[in-house]
């Protein structure tokens, strides 16, 4: 079967010209009579927001496109929706296509809500009956029947982005395109848009485009997804390696941080030489399956005798959620005062107890009781879990993706009766 999808070489060039600056008449003038004399400069310049893009999307596959501002995401899209043309390259579409591109695109705001309906459905070449199938559940999952006699004009943005996704949604076409749209809309809108989505490309087979910049969507949604900058095709792969890829590329956060001499957080009191995320043969690593378990080594040192020090760490995941926090309550230096000297402390987060995803340290020595913070590190380090392919999980093998930031692989006791 032929991808849904076949985009081979495609590249796109915009001419920038520099705007003209106000002129007074007497400006316009001398510019004039000089430009008989003077050959004036060339002020424009060509930009390529895509260059050289291949790229091949199979039927049912949820693709989630990332990259910073001005990667080219936005672009791709307008080329696959048709709404502007490729320099170079082709783009083949096998299928119907519906996209959600701006709010209230493909709308006329004079007609209302319900005549938009019509009027969009067949622009995506349903006939009438078609849309009739659908109209309900596009009206109930828009909630907008209370408006639906009212010129679009007259919609809030967020009114507008509902229907127009419902529309988009119910239509049925083979393949829907997402922008950044959805920011548009409220939390709950965002999560509903998320669950219609996954349920058509899992239930109905559809295939679907998706660029967000909210990485937690883009996980939770789909299965693939590619990575652009500056207008190139970086990576392709799992979600789960591309979102892990791209947020260590922002960040600029690695497995270890070694200090150097002079530039040692701390005090008189303690300085810390360096943070580290190891495997269970102590190694630096910032990649980790599921089932291993994940250490956080620091090393510090100590130069005043006699104080009580405590440790920690915090850990977030991408989307900046509050996983945990661990102390040293269970050390021997808890209520112990520390002494003199270099210090390396060690702890292990369990096996089969983070969810897939990208995860931040922040690491602290502090004293609560004498409500001193000897220093705190945040976001120092960064480290990946992924899935462990054909291991028993908390997922079992080969299994969809499931929601949560833990999923600890807990005892079960089954018995019959």
């Amino acid at each position: 079967m032929k991808p849904r999808i076949e985009i081979n070489h495609l590249g796109k060039k915009y001419r920038i010209k520099k705007a003209a600056p106000y002129l007074s008449l007497r400006d316009t003038i001398s510019d004039s009579i000089r430009s008989v004399f003077i050959k004036e400069a060339n002020h424009t310049k060509d930009f390529w927001a895509l260059q050289d893009i291949n790229i091949k999307v199979e039927a049912g596959e949820r693709i989630g496109i990332i990259g910073r501002n001005g990667a080219g995401k936005s672009t791709l899209l307008k080329i696959l929706s048709r709404v502007t043309w490729p320099t170079t390259g082709e783009v083949i579409i096998r299928g119907r296509l519906s996209s959600l591109l701006e709010v209230g695109t493909g709308f006329h705001p004079e007609l209302s809500g319900r005549e938009n309906i019509y009027l969009n459905g067949s622009i995506l070449g349903l006939k009438r009956k078609e849309i009739e199938r659908q109209f309900d559940a596009i009206v109930d999952f828009s909630g907008v029947e209370t408006f639906l006699e009212t010129p679009l004009k007259h919609y809030s943005s967020g009114m507008q982005l509902r229907l127009a996704f419902a529309v988009a949604a119910h239509l049925e076409p083979e393949i829907l395109i997402i922008d950044e749209v959805l920011a548009v809309g409220d939390l709950e809108f965002q999560k509903k848009c998320i669950g219609k989505m996954e349920e058509v490309s899992k239930q109905q087979g559809r295939t679907i485009l998706f660029v967000s910049h909210n990485l937690n969507y883009i996980s939770a949604l789909c299965n693939k997804a590619v990575l652009l900058q500056d207008g190139k095709l970086a990576e392709t792969g799992t979600t789960h390696e591309i979102v892990s890829s791209y947020i260590s590329q922002i960040t600029n956060r690695t497995a270890q941080y070694i200090y150097a001499e002079t530039d040692r957080p701390g005090n008189d009191t303690v300085r810390l030489d360096s943070l580290k995320i190891i495997d269970s043969l102590f190694n630096a690593r910032s990649n980790f399956k599921v089932t291993e378990k994940i250490g956080i080594e620091m090393k510090y040192e100590v130069f005043d005798h006699g104080r009580i020090l405590w440790l920690g760490h915090n850990i977030h995941n991408q989307t900046g959620a509050h996983v945990f926090d661990t102390h040293s309550v269970n050390s021997s230096y808890y209520n112990q005062p520390h002494t003199l000297g270099k210090y390396t402390s060690v702890v292990w987060i369990p096996a089969n107890l983070l969810n897939t995803g990208s995860y931040y340290i922040s690491s602290a020595i502090f004293n609560h009781r004498e409500k001193i913070i000897h220093f705190h590190e945040k976001d120092a380090l960064l480290f990946n879990v992924h899935e462990a392919v054909d291991e028993v999980t908390a997922k079992g093998m080969n299994s969809e993706d499931i929601p949560g930031i833990i999923r600890p692989l807990l005892n079960w006791s089954i018995n019959k009766v």
